[in-house]
């Protein structure tokens, strides 16, 4: 199944042994996961799930139900995330101490939206609403299924840009979430063609090019500012040794977060490896901009790059509770009826978690949830 030179350097990179238990597991199917939004949900929604240990947010799950036929899901309550990507999240919780409110933080290349929602509202729940978060995703056919996610999650301090990394050298931020495109090992048990298209020279490529991102956005990172990096592969060419490459040549230095249960500790960072964490794979490592840091206000980022906040435009109406039935046909974009609803404007909501309006006329409910967010399949 697998090409000659991964295996190869899997075992250069991990050893032997641990190459054996890797391939083994990425013969199996891919767990289940996802990650609450505490804003929104205190309590797991699923029985029997099982806390994550580096999240506590996340649960896996026994089996994959049908998210699409939950309310909670649309409503933003949850994200469906790969249990080891929540690692990055733990990571950048234990940083946030070195920070102050009002400030300022990157995920650069941000696409499907899971390390965002997991930063964001980290940053809610310590600086409340005094932070601005900007999520950047610079491939255009990906922009608009983070713009998506991130209006799901709900968060007013979130901005969404589509710029290259080198368009932020006139920024400083505080924090940086680099999840560099990479070869994409991690993606192996769910995606048969990133098995089939991994070869030396992707390796290659992507570790050039991981580089080249990392010198771009450099710039960007305040003095004292933390940049977190990550990939979901398990190579030490496009992990260790590009750290490596970031302390020699950009003069980062490089932070110890302590250890988490069944992660690896590798030479400059950590690695979560399929058959040792429930989870596809995961790397990630902590630099730092060595100097005194600033505690000025950046300025208004949203304004200087000229983010998008899609925020749900609902506040203000008042709220009518929708059963599981109505709640789906509502977001199929089907008509519903609401008889003793008040007339007019209405947030329709679930389980009292907003999931988008409704314009209620008496003898019908106009449906205004949005057309590209409708669920397209069938919910009979």
């Amino acid at each position: 199944m697998f090409n000659r030179d991964f295996i190869r350097l899997l075992e250069e990179s991990v050893g032997t042994e641990t190459a054996r238990t890797v391939l083994e597991a990425l013969e199996t199917e891919p767990s289940v996961s996802i990650r609450l939004n505490p804003s929104r949900l205190s309590e797991c929604p699923f029985p029997d799930a099982v806390q994550i240990p580096w999240s506590p947010y996340g649960y896996l799950l026994r089996e994959r139900p049908s998210f699409t036929m939950d309310p909670l899901f649309h409503a933003g309550c949850y994200y469906v995330q790969d249990s080891s990507a929540m690692l990055v999240g733990e990571l950048a919780r234990r940083v946030l101490d070195r920070f102050t409110p009002g400030m300022t933080a990157l995920d650069l290349c941000a696409a499907p939206g899971g390390k965002t929602t997991d930063l964001a509202a980290s940053l809610r729940e310590r600086f409340r609403g005094a932070f601005s978060l900007l999520a950047n995703e610079v491939m255009r056919s990906r922009y608009g299924l983070l713009r998506s996610n991130v209006r799901t999650w709900g968060d007013p301090q979130v901005g969404i840009v589509s710029r290259d990394p080198g368009a932020f050298s006139g920024a400083r931020f505080d924090l940086v979430l680099a999840d560099v495109p990479c070869s994409g090992e991690g993606m192996f048990r769910k995606d048969g063609k990133a098995v089939a298209d991994w070869s030396a020279e992707t390796v290659s490529f992507c570790a050039a090019r991981q580089r080249r991102i990392l010198s771009d956005i450099w710039p960007s990172l305040a003095e004292g500012g933390i940049l977190i990096y990550s990939t979901c592969t398990f190579n030490h060419l496009e992990n260790d040794d590009n750290v490596a490459w970031a302390m020699r040549e950009l003069g980062a230095g490089l932070i110890d977060l302590g250890d988490f249960p069944s992660v690896e500790r590798t030479r400059h960072g950590y690695a979560l490896l399929p058959g040792f964490v429930p989870g596809e794979g995961q790397y990630a490592a902590v630099l730092v901009k060595e100097g005194t840091p600033d505690l000025l206000r950046r300025g208004d980022i949203f304004a200087a790059f000229h983010a998008e906040r899609p925020v749900s435009p609902e506040p203000g109406y008042p709220c009518y509770d929708l059963d599981h039935g109505t709640a789906l046909r509502y977001l199929h974009g089907d008509a519903v009826t609401l008889p003793d609803a008040p007339l007019g404007l209405l947030t329709l909501t679930y389980q009292g978690h907003p999931l988008g309006a409704g314009k209620n006329l008496g003898s019908r409910c106009n449906n205004l949830y949005p057309k590209d967010r409708r669920i397209r399949m069938d919910i009979r």
